[in-house]
């Protein structure tokens, strides 16, 4: 590994991925969050596309994930957006787990950024890192589901009547 700090960016892959699904949950318990999500979204689309400028295969992807989400803002006052963003946050999240589980707790690969991360810091073995990092990214995921359902608490009828007046699509 070259460059940065390691103790952060070791752990950033799963930690950083869990904490961006537990946000994309709290947001798929509102429309207009949604939405914001989204534009979030896109904006890391635009990096990934200059990242991998020379990959048609991501170009496709990208574009029609892109399709998707401006598809799903459109109809029906951006309703499908909120369990879209919901549910990519659900799969971030759950992701992590298996993959946090699958590459150090169970061992199925060689080594893992937290073998490295054990390696460099050297207390711990690289399991209990491993389980360090579940219980965090737990924690994300359980935190993403409390703060959607304390801070969002809108009828959908109050949801929708905001949407129209939040960025609407045309026509709304």
């Amino acid at each position: 590994m070259s460059g940065g700090i390691p103790l952060i960016t070791l752990p950033a892959g799963y930690l950083g991925s869990s904490f961006m699904g537990a946000c994309m949950i709290a947001c798929g318990f509102n429309t207009n969050a949604s939405k914001i999500a989204s534009l979030v979204l896109a904006a890391i689309f635009i990096l990934a596309l200059f990242w991998a400028r020379k990959s048609v295969v991501a170009w496709i992807l990208i574009f029609g994930f892109a399709g998707i989400l401006v598809a799903l803002w459109l109809i029906k006052n951006s309703i499908g957006l909120r369990f879209f963003v919901l549910f990519m946050g659900v799969m971030s999240c759950m992701y992590v787990l298996w993959d946090v589980v699958d590459d150090t707790i169970a061992r199925k690969v060689s080594t893992s950024d937290a073998g490295v991360f054990a390696k460099m810091f050297g207390c711990c073995s690289s399991r209990v890192w491993g389980v360090v990092w579940l219980i965090i990214a737990c924690i994300y995921f359980a935190l993403g589901l409390i703060v959607g359902l304390l801070v969002f608490k809108q009828t959908e009828a109050q949801m929708q009547e905001d949407a129209r007046h939040f960025i609407p699509a045309p026509g709304a």
